[in-house]
């Protein structure tokens, strides 16, 4: 990674975790999924409100390292508004991005391509991706509680 990837990345992940974007509960919600990294203790609920297939809004709640904070918060952002297939599909291009294990389309990705850098810590790619196996599972409407193990 670039030195100014590096700084993307560093500046991305203090800013979502200082002022984490849709932290908050949904009391309506239509789905609320657990998510939980027993190697780090990090812990989140998911809530989503649904308008028909598309996430009218999604917010989350829980205690977690800064990475991921900063990664539910973005994923936040980047679903909201999306059709569940979409989300679905990002989920994919996320997961590409961080396990570098396929080719990302870098213009679907858009910001959450400063979450790359995790690839480089592999300690630190299950705080990032416990927030979008957590959505994945609300996607699916799965009902059980996630695990990153």
């Amino acid at each position: 990674m670039d030195d100014a990837m590096r700084d993307l990345y560093q500046d991305m992940i203090l800013s979502h975790n200082r002022s984490p974007r849709n932290k908050r509960r949904i009391e309506d919600a239509d789905r609320v999924q657990e998510g939980f990294n027993p190697l780090c203790g990090d812990r989140l609920t998911l809530f989503l409100k649904l308008d028909g297939e598309r996430i009218a809004d999604v917010a989350f709640v829980g205690h977690g390292c800064a990475i991921d904070t900063a990664s539910a918060s973005l994923m936040t952002e980047a679903v909201k508004g999306r059709t569940l297939g979409e989300a679905d599909a990002l989920y994919q291009q996320f997961h590409h991005l961080i396990l570098r294990d396929a080719p990302v389309d870098k213009a679907a990705i858009g910001k959450l391509a400063a979450l790359a850098g995790v690839g480089e810590f592999p300690a630190r790619v299950k705080c990032a991706t416990l927030p979008w196996h957590t959505l994945r599972a609300a996607l699916h409407d799965e009902r059980r509680p996630v695990s990153t193990e």
